[in-house]
């Protein structure tokens, strides 16, 4: 699989000629050697080239796990006391390249200075950005990263699950947030996809909201927000529920928002027009009275990252092929009353699309 994956950014290269590429964020290098791994301050990364071998450089202390990982190639492993890039200068002059004059690297992640140090072994380069060509990659997904973005989506399921049967009176959304992730972590899940969401009442208002000490009580929106990361790739899922008996405003919101999901997971087929996914949630959401109260996109793209490409915003004119995943949540938040936001995982299939995540989406009202 990694082998592929160095062979298209191989070809890449030849295409563009450029004579290199220097990838260095955990995610693209897990996407081309198999090995997840956060360096921390250290460097790591992969040098490709159009002809040439490619090696990976990384901490001495994680050579073993990048082996066993499946990487064949040469790996230059450093110790903490050694600047890695007099060992890749020496590697690079091994295979004969002296001189670069186009260098593909991530842009966005590159910092100044290690941009600094790939430049001074090649003083009259220009950098050009990798971004495009990676994220084009690795937004369509291969077979073994959808099962495992299924099952990393059943353990967001769970996750949700465990959220609403903890449900109590009095309890804190701090207590319910340390439910999920316990009962998780005893699935063999190290790290969630981002900061669990748990908000009740008039919090569920603030779409990125923080937990806290806030106590549950009858009436109450309860909204879930989290994922999981498993073999390397994310999950992320939404539900809202009701505590006790709600109003028809609460009914009507929720009942909008469940509309506004059902007819962009409905548009979700090969061929569709990325943005138009956003527009018809959105438009819904609009004609019920609450467009100003749906401030973000329909959703993004996921895989090795919990947000990547795509951007799933109403101007965005990519087009969905099979084999993409992306998160559709459309929601409405009203300050005061509360918020409802329904998340779904999609996996793009050959003639429609398939929800990863199955917690029911029913208004749940939970006594």
């Amino acid at each position: 699989m990694t082998s592929k994956r160095l062979e298209h950014v191989t070809n890449w290269l030849k295409e563009k000629e450029y004579d290199m590429a220097f990838l260095h964020s955990t995610e693209n290098v897990f996407y081309v050697t198999n090995f997840y791994t956060d360096p921390h301050e250290r460097l790591m990364g992969v040098f490709a080239f159009p002809e040439d071998e490619p090696f990976f450089v990384c901490p001495f202390m994680e050579m073993g796990q990048a082996k066993a990982a499946g990487w064949e190639h040469e790996i230059i492993g450093y110790h903490d006391h050694e600047n890695p890039w007099n060992m890749i200068k020496e590697s690079l002059h091994k295979r004969g390249i002296s001189k670069a004059s186009a260098i593909a690297v991530e842009k966005e992640a590159l910092a100044y200075a290690r941009a600094e140090s790939l430049l001074q072994l090649f003083p009259q380069a220009v950098l050009h950005a990798a971004e495009e060509k990676m994220n084009e990659l690795r937004s369509v997904k291969e077979p073994l990263e959808i099962a495992i973005l299924k099952q990393a989506a059943e353990l967001a399921d769970y996750g949700v699950q465990v959220g609403v049967e903890a449900l109590k009176a009095g309890m804190t959304e701090m207590d319910v947030l340390a439910a999920i992730e316990y009962e998780l972590k005893r699935k063999g899940i190290r790290e969630m996809s981002f900061s669990t969401m748990v908000l009740f009442g008039e919090k569920s208002a603030d779409p990125h909201g923080n937990p806290g000490l806030r106590q549950l009580k009858e009436g109450d929106f309860v909204l879930f927000d989290l994922g999981v990361v498993l073999d390397g790739y994310c999950s992320d899922i939404t539900r809202t529920v009701a505590f006790g008996d709600v109003n028809e405003k609460q009914r009507d919101i929720y009942e909008t928002v469940l509309k506004a999901e059902l007819a962009a997971l409905e548009k979700s087929k090969p061929g569709t027009r990325i943005g138009d996914l956003d527009m018809t949630a959105r438009d819904i959401i609009t004609n019920a009275g609450y467009g100003d109260y749906f401030p973000h996109r329909i959703g993004h793209g996921l895989g090795i990252n919990v947000h990547e490409f795509p951007s799933m915003s109403k101007d965005n004119d990519g087009i969905l092929k099979e084999g993409m995943v992306y998160t559709v949540e459309p929601g409405i938040y009203v300050p005061g009353i509360g918020g409802v936001r329904i998340e779904d995982d999609v996996v793009v299939t050959k003639e429609g699309c398939e929800t990863l995540t199955k917690y029911p989406k029913e208004l749940q009202i939970i006594k």
